[in-house]
């Protein structure tokens, strides 16, 4: 099953450090192929840090994520949770 969905981002750094971090972890934590990139342009693979980052997005950019597998749906609402989430609110379980 193929979910997709489109979020604005909150922190004040964009998809970067922390939440970038916590991001790429979220999707590596779930069994679903997860690509993310702007609307209007090409998706990379969610799993890479490096290609995560590249992406360029920032606070008040929008983001469209495309999930593909068992848990598509539950790791878009956690993506979706960290990019909503100020960065000094987010909770990341770095242990």
């Amino acid at each position: 099953m193929t979910v997709e969905r489109t979020v604005t981002i909150v922190p004040e750094a964009g998809l970067h450090a922390r939440p970038a971090s916590a991001f790429v972890q979220a999707v590596n934590d779930h069994e679903a192929e997860v690509s993310a990139g702007r609307p209007d342009g090409d998706l990379v693979q969610a799993a890479s840090m490096i290609a995560v980052t590249s992406l360029g997005v920032g606070q008040g950019d929008d983001i469209k994520l495309v999930a593909d597998g068992p848990d598509a749906e539950a790791v878009l609402d956690e993506l979706e949770r960290i990019l909503t989430t100020p960065e000094g609110e987010l909770d990341t379980d770095d242990g």
